[in-house]
């Protein structure tokens, strides 16, 4: 059974009013469920994660500011809006949705996180709209017990993961591969320990050729047992902060061939939906739930 993740506390806007991301999270459901993709079976609403969840991979410190609402004022900057506490309740059940879908991946096949793709969090700050990184506390989660011992991180957002770079740049259990474009935030990049940096403008048949090279690659020479997927929609050539020239059906094709490569491998596969700001809220919500048709037309056919 295809497993999704979703709560209402994902549409809660973030401070000084930035609704417009939230809508995306009521939109996909509604919108999977109106195609016929899902039935609300499908969907399950996560709890908020545990603290001794969170820390095999955070700073205490830092977590203990950030669930106080008592982070400085430079932790805040960095983050990009203020702090409630709907918010940090929100964060912490998107990071169990990412839990929940790599246990869930474990029995099924793939399950999809509605939100999550939080990558430029960092062991011990917050960074670009990211307060915890939800994929790093789950593959923690994995290893940690012993549900998995070698993960492989995709990262198909556009910008780079540069909070899971940081987080594993010592854990050779885990590998981190990014590709994204060169020029978009973060300004300053971590090392992932593969990294495709993609030109300005770069369009699908490059964007194509690249991924049929390394990921391949990738799976064979890091031969993994579990996979975390972040298909960010920020690709998208409308996207007004990214700077490629993917369209939607250049995005479901590499959704396609990401699910296929790694449904042929065996491998069970985590999935969130990272970033996507394009002016058309309709485009957004067309290229997230051809992630979740993707995954199910491969792995459940």
């Amino acid at each position: 059974m295809l497993k999704i993740a979703w709560s209402p506390t994902y549409n809660h806007p973030v401070p000084h009013g930035h609704r417009f991301p939230m809508l995306k999270y009521e939109l996909i459901p509604e919108a999977l469920l109106w195609k016929g993709i899902i039935s609300p079976e499908n969907l399950f609403e996560p709890d908020v994660a545990k603290k001794e969840d969170i820390l095999l991979t955070h700073d205490a410190g830092y977590f203990d500011h950030l669930v106080n609402l008592n982070l400085d004022a430079k932790h805040i900057r960095r983050i990009g809006f203020g702090l409630d506490e709907k918010l940090i309740e929100r964060e912490l059940r998107i990071v169990q949705g990412s839990i929940d879908c790599a246990l869930s991946a474990l029995k099924y096949g793939v399950a999809l996180n509605v939100a999550g793709g939080t990558h430029h969090a960092f062991t011990d700050k917050g960074e670009g709209f990211c307060l915890l990184n939800d994929f790093a506390v789950a593959a923690h989660y994995l290893r940690h017990y012993k549900l998995a011992s070698r993960i492989l991180i995709i990262d198909l957002d556009v910008h780079q993961g540069n909070g899971t770079a940081q987080i594993f740049k010592n854990e050779p259990g885990v590998f981190t591969f990014s590709m994204h474009a060169k020029n978009n935030f973060p300004f300053i990049k971590e090392t992932s320990d593969c990294d495709v940096e993609l030109a300005d403008g770069t369009g699908g048949q490059e964007y194509f050729t690249l991924l049929k090279h390394h990921l391949p690659e990738l799976l064979s020479a890091v031969k993994p047992d579990f996979v975390f997927y972040l298909s960010g929609v920020d690709v998208l050539e409308t996207d007004k902060l990214g700077k490629l020239k993917l369209t939607i059906n250049d995005c479901k094709q590499r959704d396609e061939f990401v699910f296929g490569q790694c449904h042929a491998a065996g491998l069970p596969v985590a999935v969130a939906m990272g970033g996507g700001y394009s002016p058309e809220i309709s485009d957004i919500v067309e290229a997230h739930c051809n992630t979740f048709m993707a995954a199910s037309e491969i792995f459940f056919r």
